[in-house]
């Protein structure tokens, strides 16, 4: 299984991006739980949101609760982060994830397959 995320880039705060993660290869089943993950230098990799196999349950860290939607499309094999009202903290590497499970994980090493990141910048 492969992921590639892709979406990332520059913006001013307040604005929005959408991040997009294509999944790929023969083992890949859309009832597998995926997930966001983001890192910034220096820090460990954090739980950004995650989403349950077979359109199941989302979960949210607090800090993008309300901003940030996480959504699958099975049929194109993709996860999306939809990101609102961006703020410069939000600046870090994000990362798609993937579990042969169906229920998500907020600890990444609970993901079998993790993609190579996006940067996100936002600036004041």
């Amino acid at each position: 299984v492969q992921l590639q995320a892709s979406g990332g880039g520059l913006v001013q705060a307040g604005g929005s991006l959408r991040l997009s993660c294509a999944a790929s290869g023969r083992a890949f089943s859309g009832t597998y739980a995926m997930g966001w993950f983001r890192q910034t230098p220096g820090k460990e990799r954090e739980f950004v949101a995650a989403k349950n196999g077979n359109g199941g349950s989302t979960y949210y860290a607090d800090s993008v609760k309300g901003r940030f939607t996480i959504s699958r499309d099975n049929a194109k094999n993709t996860l999306y982060l939809q990101m609102n009202s961006l703020k410069p903290e939000d600046t870090a590497v994000y990362y798609c994830a993937a579990r042969r499970s169906a229920d998500a994980s907020i600890v990444v090493g609970h993901y079998d397959y993790l993609g190579q990141g996006t940067q996100v910048t936002v600036s004041s």
